[in-house]
């Protein structure tokens, strides 16, 4: 997107260096188990300060006063937890890189989401890009906005997961912590702020407490969870009747970030949206009429994760086989621009605005994450058989 930046980078690429990117990448923590392109994106001053309008835009309708009233259906009964909080502590916008009428390269919301991302591994990444490849020797680039610093950044995440609690006090839990695709972002967590990385099988009851144990046996009383549990991924792992404590509880415990804002900042918020960012999108069963041209519409599950169940390719049988409508939407297609200069063809993108917010404090847009593809579907797990695609991270 910066084809001076672009141009340099790809005459000095090497598949001998990207395999030391990789190998540094991973020294030291969990193997990788997502495909990390081979190059990051570029991102131009004019599309960074769009991505920020956009994302300010997003934020307008999270802030409003009767927000929860107007995203009341949106947590299922059954995985309503109790004692909510007034707002989320992370906030995941993910934009496509598109072009308009004009020919200007302009975002196009493609998802929202109240809960972390990889918010460690981000930092990580731009660190081990900018070093293996000597991006120094480009320019002066950074993943962060607002001239926000490492330092900085890291102290924010401390700030808002440990709080004043001792670290050990507060714990980042999984379905499975250790075999998770991501977990090396879980391990430089623990890295940068100490705490402890746990399976939901590891943190057992008393009373209304949650307690686990430390390496050297002693039990400790968990004062807050740091949550990267996804109930449908909890749900195809275990039956909850088997776990040493239920989530749904009444609990002594502070949730960072608590369990229903995965659902309030979702797909489900994409109708309530209206401006220049966000195509079209309609709640299924509020459907007056199935539209003509389903062609340049896409149906997405409400509550799915990484993809899972979107039919990109809709038909009229697909809609109507549907057994749960209030549980799905339909969205007018966003056509992504591919515009990333690979040694083989133009590859596409979407950026990922990465905030934090703090208790008593205004949403802060702080890292991003970006993801390159070359087929019809974007995320990691999509067309990890090409090269040039897979995880990475906007340099500004």
């Amino acid at each position: 997107m910066v084809e001076q930046y672009r141009s340099q980078f790809n005459s000095r690429f090497s598949t001998a260096k990207y395999a030391e990117f990789l190998k540094v990448l991973g020294d030291g923590f969990a193997p990788l188990h997502i495909r990390l392109a081979e190059t990051p994106v570029f991102i131009s001053e004019d599309f960074k300060n769009q991505l920020v309008a956009a994302g300010e835009e997003m934020i307008k309708l999270i802030k409003q006063p009767d927000f929860k009233t107007l995203t009341a259906e949106a947590i299922p009964a059954e995985w309503n937890v109790p004692d909510e909080n007034s707002h989320p502590h992370f906030l995941a916008i993910d934009f496509a890189v598109c072009k308009n009428e004009k020919g200007r390269l302009v975002p196009r919301l493609i998802e929202l989401q109240g809960f972390p991302s990889l918010f460690a591994f981000q930092a990580h990444l731009s660190n081990t890009y900018k070093q293996v490849f000597e991006l120094d020797q480009i320019a002066a680039l950074t993943p962060y906005f607002n001239g926000l610093k490492e330092e900085e950044y890291i102290s924010l995440l401390k700030k808002v997961i440990v709080g004043d609690y001792a670290p050990e006090e507060v714990a980042l839990m999984d379905v499975d912590a250790p075999h998770q695709k991501t977990a090396i972002d879980f391990y430089l967590t623990q890295k940068h702020i100490g705490i402890p990385v746990l399976s939901v099988t590891d943190i057992f009851k008393e009373g209304n407490q949650l307690f686990y144990y430390h390496t050297e046996g002693k039990k400790v009383r968990l004062k807050r969870i740091y949550n990267r549990l996804i109930f449908d991924e909890l749900n195809q792992q275990h039956n909850l009747s088997d776990l040493k404590f239920d989530p749904r509880e009444e609990l002594d415990i502070e949730w960072i970030t608590h369990p229903n804002w995965f659902y309030r900042i979702s797909k489900f918020i994409m109708p309530l949206l209206k401006n220049e960012y966000v195509p079209e999108s309609y709640y299924l069963h509020k459907l007056d009429r199935i539209p003509e041209d389903l062609e340049n519409y896409v149906l997405k599950p409400l509550y799915s994760f990484a993809g899972k169940g979107v039919i990109i390719d809709v038909t009229k049988t697909d809609i109507e086989q549907i057994k749960d409508p209030q549980n799905w939407i339909l969205q007018r297609k966003v056509v992504y621009e591919p515009v990333i200069q690979s040694p083989e063809g133009l590859v596409k993108a979407e950026i990922r605005l990465l905030y934090i917010w703090p208790d008593g404090e205004e949403p802060q847009l702080c890292i991003n994450l970006a993801r390159m593809s070359r087929g019809k579907m974007i995320g990691v797990q999509h067309n990890s058989d090409c090269d040039w695609v897979g995880g990475t991270v906007g340099l500004m």
